[in-house]
């Protein structure tokens, strides 16, 4: 299948490989003959690896069912979203505004409830500086835009975090920092521990680790702003 359809080019590099290596071992003089040889075995070589990775995702996006499926559903979204007359024009450029001014202000609710928490202010101080993003930590929920739910979440804790999550204006995210938060973690077994904050609250980024680290936790909030330039809310309430 793939080396199949890959032999024709890999047997002309081939031959060019043996030629230039030849032609390498035969040369007497090195200098500029030994120099060229190998600048163009170097060349070869790069061309070889392009043509191999452009067959195999070829052939992996026309045989495998799982990836044909995925990139199917991924092409039926992109044209959902895509804008039908111009009054579908006009909105999606506003939402485009709106979603630059969102994922520049990402304001976090400091949920910490365990040793993550130590991670979590770690990214916030200066050496990582999240507030260089625009991300500043809140105290009250209803100035949040996003949860970071730092640490174990216990069954008593459950409903004040639901309670928290409620009182945070729309549109609103949840990120789930660590083992315990993503699914119990080290505590998974225990009685007292809810196996995963997804159970109490929709949940939009995981970011695992025991405990994640600080490099982490900014790498999940950055994945988030680009699901934030994605949104299409004012579009989609158009088409209601």
């Amino acid at each position: 299948s793939t080396l199949d359809t890959a032999a024709p080019h890999v047997l002309s590099d081939v031959r060019e490989k043996v030629r230039l290596t030849q032609s390498v071992r035969l040369s007497e003089h090195g200098g500029t003959d030994m120099a060229l040889a190998l600048r163009s075995f170097s060349a070869l070589m790069r061309r070889q690896r392009a043509s191999l990775s452009n067959v195999c995702a070829r052939n992996l996006r026309c045989t495998s069912p799982i990836m044909a499926d995925k990139l199917q559903k991924v092409d039926n979204v992109d044209s959902l979203m895509a804008p039908k007359n111009g009054v579908e024009y006009l909105v999606t450029g506003v939402d485009q505004l709106v979603n630059w001014g969102r994922r520049g202000s990402l304001w976090p609710m400091t949920f910490g409830l365990a040793c993550c928490a130590v991670e979590m202010m770690h990214a916030a101080a200066s050496r990582y500086d999240m507030e260089r993003f625009g991300m500043v930590f809140r105290a009250s929920p209803r100035q949040s835009d996003v949860m970071i739910v730092a640490g174990t979440l216990t069954n008593k804790m459950a409903p004040a975090l639901r309670k928290v999550y409620d009182q945070m204006p729309e549109p609103r995210w949840v990120v789930s920092m660590g083992s315990c938060a993503n699914g119990g973690g080290y505590y998974h077994y225990s009685y007292a521990v809810v196996r995963g904050c997804d159970r109490i609250v929709p949940v939009d980024i995981y970011v695992p680790g025991c405990p994640p680290t600080a490099e982490g936790l900014l790498y999940g909030m950055l994945q988030l702003q680009k699901k934030v330039k994605g949104n299409r809310s004012l579009l989609l309430n158009l088409r209601k």
